[in-house]
């Protein structure tokens, strides 16, 4: 008797795989230590993105769409392979994208993510704002204000983010914002802040440690005014869904316009991870396996044998809980043992743990900028951090095993 069960990607997706392992060897790879170098957006690689169709709404809809739920965790796999600071370069505006989709009406959607893309002639970014200066891992602590001008039917935002990917250079910002304070994380909502609009300005870019190719600001919310149709769901819904917050109902994770957000797309983030981690684990392997010590190559020395297995063996299982986290989403599987923060957690300390090992497996040279372990070391550091820090991942894993309010 067979078995429909199969972990085996189909023709489609493995194309697709196939078909971005090729743009990320010849055009991301050859151009990943000068835009590190240079810590600025790489405008030409976006465009070769773009042409190429890499870069665009419908290829990113239809790996979203995928009913297998792999299509966008493989789609990141090969891209972050090349290198993660181009990568973000090419993929930051899914994240404003994902956060029109989950909060969005259908008219919205159709409206907004077009314009995060734009064209392949005429190229456009998006851009999620929710972390702020004195609110990352607190989200319930956001300052940034939306207050309601129901004689114009408007919103007045005021208020800064902080460590936004393409922020202050993208064309369509979305920002999340409190419009209740006293309900903490369940009184925000989400706007879209249109090209050009007076009041929304760019802040510090920040010198970062890893993906320096990939622009990260601030974004300064002075007075911004807004129709209320750039409110992300309609007031109508947010009057709802805070009416039934004053009463105190216990709400699902879609009434946090953030946290939907971010729980939609950390599996897609573990993608990511796996991606550097793969890269790491495969210039190691090929060093080992040419580098020769006393007259033979290192690798077969148990001692290095062994760091590869284990760097091979956390690879694969990172990749296995992103697949698991992502077909659940795909197939409305609740989370309920938070899977897509297991994934995000598992790949993003693997990353670490593997870029250290091989920069530790080639020795000195894993020092230098003349080989990319080093770069991929410095990239990985960004995985424990953004999205969730891993004891943010923990944390929500645990309330979500006990039933329990742990803090």
């Amino acid at each position: 008797m067979s078995s429909t069960f199969s972990l085996d990607p189909g023709a489609d997706q493995l194309a697709v795989r196939d078909w971005l392992h090729g743009f990320a060897a010849d055009v991301v790879r050859p151009a990943a230590a000068e835009w590190d170098e240079r810590e600025e957006t790489p405008w030409p690689i976006i465009q070769e993105a773009a042409k190429l169709g890499v870069y665009s709404l419908e290829f990113y809809a239809q790996q979203y769409f995928d009913p297998s739920g792999v299509g966008i965790p493989i789609a990141m796999e090969e891209l972050f392979w090349g290198d993660a600071g181009i990568g973000l370069a090419i993929v930051g505006t899914t994240l404003g994208a994902v956060a029109v989709l989950a909060n969005g009406t259908d008219e919205q959607i159709g409206t907004w993510t077009p314009q995060m893309f734009g064209t392949p002639d005429d190229v456009k970014l998006g851009a999620f704002c929710a972390s702020e200066p004195d609110a990352g891992s607190d989200v319930a602590s956001m300052r940034t204000r939306a207050v309601y001008d129901g004689a114009k039917d408007e919103w007045v935002l005021n208020g800064t983010k902080t460590w936004v990917t393409n922020g202050g250079i993208a064309d369509v910002h979305v920002v999340v914002a409190s419009v209740d304070p006293e309900l903490g994380a369940r009184g925000h909502a989400s706007f879209v802040v249109p090209p050009g609009t007076p009041g929304l300005s760019q802040g510090q870019k920040f010198k970062k440690h890893g993906i320096r190719a990939s622009h990260t600001a601030e974004v300064v919310l002075d007075g911004v005014r807004l129709p209320g149709s750039c409110l992300l769901g309609g007031k109508e819904k947010l009057d709802e869904r805070l009416a039934r917050a004053r009463e105190g109902v216990r709400r699902s994770g879609r009434g946090n316009a953030a946290m939907a957000t971010f729980e939609a797309s950390r599996p897609a983030v573990g993608a990511q991870a796996v991606g550097v981690a793969r890269a790491a684990y495969e210039v190691a392997l090929d060093y080992a396996t040419t580098r020769e010590q006393f007259g033979r190559a290192i690798i077969e020395n148990q001692g290095v044998a062994f760091q590869l297995a284990d760097m091979k063996t956390r690879i694969d299982a990172a990749r296995l809980l992103v697949w698991r986290a992502s077909w659940m989403a795909a197939n409305n599987q609740p989370f309920t043992a938070a899977e897509g923060s297991m994934s995000k957690l598992y790949a993003g300390e693997t990353a670490r743990f593997v870029t250290t090992q091989a920069m530790q497996l080639l020795g000195g040279n894993g020092f230098t900028r003349e080989y990319p372990v080093e770069r991929m070391h410095r990239d990985s550091a960004i995985y424990t951090v953004f999205e969730g820090t891993s004891e943010i991942q923990r944390l929500v894993i645990a309330r979500a095993i006990s039933g329990k309010p742990i803090r």
